[in-house]
């Protein structure tokens, strides 16, 4: 949520001023962050308030929530063992169960709502599998959700909303993931599916990038000829379309064979027309071209079967452009269709064009 409210189906928490934060559930606990202790949020039980003696207040101290993400990155964005150190009315508070990997993270312990484990019952001391991500106000948070996006992967997400900062989009989550202006290869709109990965800025918060370009394998099972299905990720002018095959492995429509336009997002349908010594896919549009020309053919055959007095102003001297654009095929491909067509004796080829013998 890119709001400071949002609400689950048992609790809601509110951004209530520039120095408190509560949570209620019907429990009667509050989190606030209290005047001392800079930087942690302090679990206070009701009943607690300024109106007792300042000797005789009940500080329930069950736990020190960070308020620096940067205290617990190394779980951040992560599927991780964590262990169930206590259970109280708003939730579960875990603790990394690996404490060799993680022997700094021995005395935090994170938040699972109690709304993510309704209706199961856990018990102290149990081990979870669960991911851990911000959440509205940055704080830490676990959920048993499996997570569309974790760190290290790739996945096709989809562009919930756009803001003068960046974009917005739908993990699966109750907080979506922020997709910064600097990490787009292009500005993506409400609607868009774009492929990202997830990365950690440097106020320690996870953020989506476009550029996954270096997170492409190159060591894909596909040989010459081999028929793919791949998303269009980014443009370029001086090399063409680039493709991620099958979202994992790194491919390339160079610029002689986009016969048409593509755009960023789009999904095709593609041939392997080589396979590069460094492992990576250039990638076809068509078919081969003794298995194309049959379509060719047909194409150009058609097309001047329906034009008027059976012309055409396209020949062997016509920009590479201007073909591609009108039969969606490359020069070198016209000129093959044509000339076949031609020693078929169904069509003369003059310099102003093409024109259908009857």
């Amino acid at each position: 949520m890119k709001s400071d409210k949002y609400t689950t189906n048992k609790s809601t928490f509110s951004k209530t001023g520039s120095s408190k934060y509560k949570k209620t559930d019907g429990s009667g606990s509050s989190y606030k962050k209290p005047n001392t202790g800079k930087g942690s949020y302090v679990r206070t039980s009701k009943g607690s308030s300024s109106s007792k003696p300042a000797g005789h207040k009940r500080v329930e101290r069950e736990k020190q929530l960070p308020s620096n993400p940067a205290e617990v990155v190394a779980l951040l964005g992560k599927v991780s063992a964590l262990k169930i150190a206590k259970l109280t009315p708003i939730g579960a508070y875990l603790s990394v169960a690996d404490l060799e990997t993680y022997p700094d993270l021995k005395s935090h312990e994170i938040l699972l709502p109690k709304n993510e484990f309704a209706g199961k019952e856990l018990r102290r001391g149990e081990i979870l599998e669960a991911f851990v991500y911000l959440d509205s106000e940055d704080r830490p948070i676990a959920t048993l959700k499996a997570p569309v996006l974790s760190m290290g992967e790739l996945a096709v997400l989809t562009c919930s909303e756009t803001t003068q900062m960046g974009a917005f989009l739908d993990w699966g989550l109750m907080k979506e993931l922020f997709l910064p202006f600097k990490e787009q290869t292009y500005r993506i709109k409400k609607g868009d599916k774009a492929l990202v990965t997830l990365y950690i800025d440097k106020s320690s918060r996870l953020c989506a990038s476009m550029k996954i370009y270096k997170l492409l394998s190159t060591e894909s099972p596909y040989k010459a000829n081999d028929h793919v299905e791949g998303l269009v990720y980014e443009l370029s002018n001086e090399h063409g379309a680039y493709v991620a095959v099958d979202n994992k492995y790194s491919g390339l429509i160079t610029n002689r064979d986009l016969i048409k336009s593509v755009k960023v997002g789009e999904q095709l349908q593609l041939r392997v027309s080589k396979v590069l010594p460094d492992g990576k896919l250039e990638l076809a549009m068509r078919e081969q071209s003794h298995l194309q020309l049959s379509d060719d053919c047909d194409r150009i055959y058609n097309e001047l079967k329906a034009s008027t007095k059976g012309f055409l102003p396209y020949h062997d001297k016509t920009e590479s452009l201007i073909i591609k654009n009108k039969f969606n095929m490359s020069k070198i491909a016209f000129k093959r269709a044509i000339g076949h067509l031609y020693k078929q004796g169904l069509i003369e080829i003059k310099d102003d064009g093409i024109r259908l013998l009857s």
